[in-house]
């Protein structure tokens, strides 16, 4: 299955963001924490045009810890400043606009020594849909300003929200690209719910997502939905299916004859994960 989803207010999001560059002072480039690399828009670097960014790992509660702090220090090597977060509960939300505020220290020691008395910083907010923008955005405002949901598309247009007297924030609606050239990408936004259920086929995304879980945490995963041994090949499909309907028997998907509902079971399984139900797990690994 070809995973692609690229529509057309994300192409005015793009050129929107690039009409509003020369307004912005640094960008907060918000990443899952659980698949820091495939969450991360390949069309960025293009648009930001060098811009100072932060980088925020959000959804840290949900991803590996130990993989996240691989990730920490992948960008760190990189040259980026990166910082795990929650947007959720609120964890590591407070040290945003400070770290946001140390990336212009050169440019702020400038205008001092000018004797210009800075402005709030202006910072712009990308990443892709359901990463948690809006929630970053309310945390960091400490009131209910953008809106939030649990499905990719929820904002579709641009504002400036304040932020105490230190800091402007420009909110835009999450950007995916054209397309993906590594289909496990696609598919890893898919597990997480990236990408509309509407345009996929749950039964595709579950075998990935078992086939991977099945071989990197398998004991989270056995012991959330009761299951035995892990398959003697996690190449095999008929051995991944056969976890998947182990999963649709545990959770009542049966069909008359005792057959399992693979397309029910799927939707059950993705939903468990996506809520965190299973523990925490990471998706990929940095490649150092």
């Amino acid at each position: 299955m070809t995973i692609q989803w690229f529509p057309g207010h994300m192409t005015r999001a793009r050129r929107q963001i690039q009409e509003k560059l020369k307004l912005i002072d640094v960008v907060i480039e918000l990443l899952d924490a659980r698949l820091p690399l495939s969450s991360r828009n390949p069309m960025i670097d293009e648009i930001l045009q060098g811009k100072p960014r932060l980088i925020v790992l959000n959804k840290a509660d949900l991803a590996d810890p130990a993989v996240t702090r691989q990730w920490i220090a992948f960008f760190k090597q990189e040259g980026h400043t990166a910082v795990e977060a929650d947007a959720s509960s609120g964890r590591g939300i407070k040290e945003i606009p400070q770290l946001a505020k140390e990336l212009l220290k050169d440019k702020i020691e400038k205008q001092l020594a000018k004797g210009i008395n800075p402005r709030a910083v202006r910072a712009l907010i990308v990443g892709i849909p359901n990463v948690g923008k809006s929630t970053l955005i309310n945390r960091l405002a400490g009131k209910s300003i953008a809106a939030t949901g649990d499905r990719p598309g929820v904002t579709k247009g641009q504002q400036w929200i304040k932020v105490g007297t230190e800091m402007e924030l420009l909110d835009t609606p999450g950007i995916l690209w054209p397309k993906f050239e590594d289909q496990n990408v696609g598919y890893r936004l898919a597990v997480t719910g990236a990408i509309r259920e509407e345009i996929l086929n749950a039964e595709d995304i579950a075998f990935f997502a078992v086939k991977y879980l099945a071989r990197y945490y398998w004991e989270p995963f056995k012991d959330r939905f009761e299951l035995e041994q892990p398959p003697g090949d996690f190449e095999d499909p008929d051995e991944i299916v056969a976890i998947m309907e182990a999963v649709g028997r545990k959770r009542g998907c049966l069909q008359s004859g005792g057959r399992v509902d693979l397309e029910k079971a799927s939707k059950i399984l993705l939903r468990e994960l996506r809520a965190g139900k299973m523990g925490r797990y990471s998706l990929e690994e940095p490649n150092v």
